[in-house]
């Protein structure tokens, strides 16, 4: 015989303890994408047909690369929460859950890494 209200019972985070930090954590990042999308999107567009001299002149300044690791940062991470959720709610078995979370979170890095070592690249190039 339990003593706890139906409201303590189910008061929480949920099965894991961390689903409300998780739901919070893609407002977040979904907010700053939303802040960071026009900051990127604007002076890629300028350089998307001028060929690599465009695109090394403006992404060789420490603003334009900032903001550019910034952005794939954060797509990065909100791709990988996104993908996991979906992973956690729709793949069947445990094993093969396990076996894709662990992949998601690889791919979620080597995107990240590659985009800023990219950056990185034409930074310190120019």
């Amino acid at each position: 015989m339990s003593y706890k209200t139906d409201y303590a019972r189910v008061q929480g985070l949920g099965s894991a303890h961390e689903g409300v930090g998780h739901w919070w954590s893609q407002r977040i990042s979904s907010v700053a994408l939303i802040l960071l999308t026009p900051f990127f999107v604007i002076p890629f567009g300028r350089a998307l047909g001028g060929g690599h001299e465009a695109l090394v002149t403006t992404y060789g300044t420490w603003g334009n690369a900032f903001v550019a690791v910034a952005f794939i940062l954060v797509t990065a991470w909100h791709l990988a929460q996104g993908l996991q959720v979906v992973i956690e709610d729709y793949v069947p078995g445990q094993t093969m859950r396990t076996a894709l979370l662990l992949a998601n979170t690889l791919f979620g890095w080597a995107l990240a890494a590659a985009g800023v070592l990219a950056v990185a690249t034409i930074l310190f190039s120019a």
